[in-house]
């Protein structure tokens, strides 16, 4: 444990900063396995949730949650995976 105030304050904020990486983490994972589901089944709400997923995908992104070149591959399998489902 930290005995200097400055250390004691980086602690507490590294934690309240990871649980909320963590958080958003999952809830990007949520989306995505929504996302890739609902283009699996060929469901009506196919594009909302490939456009909602592109979306968290970008602010975690922005957060710096994940590299860029992550992220364009992860929104183009998705478009990709889509594109394939309305084709049929």
């Amino acid at each position: 444990m930290p005995n200097i105030k400055s250390a004691k304050k980086r602690v507490k904020v590294n934690s309240v900063k990871t649980m909320q990486n963590k958080a958003m983490k999952s809830n990007l994972r949520t989306v995505i396995k929504k996302a890739e589901a609902a283009t699996a089944n060929g469901a009506a709400d196919m594009q909302d949730s490939v456009k909602l997923a592109v979306k968290k995908i970008d602010q975690a992104c922005a957060k710096g949650l994940m590299h860029k070149n992550c992220a364009s591959r992860k929104k183009s399998h998705l478009v990709c995976k889509m594109n394939a489902a309305m084709a049929k």
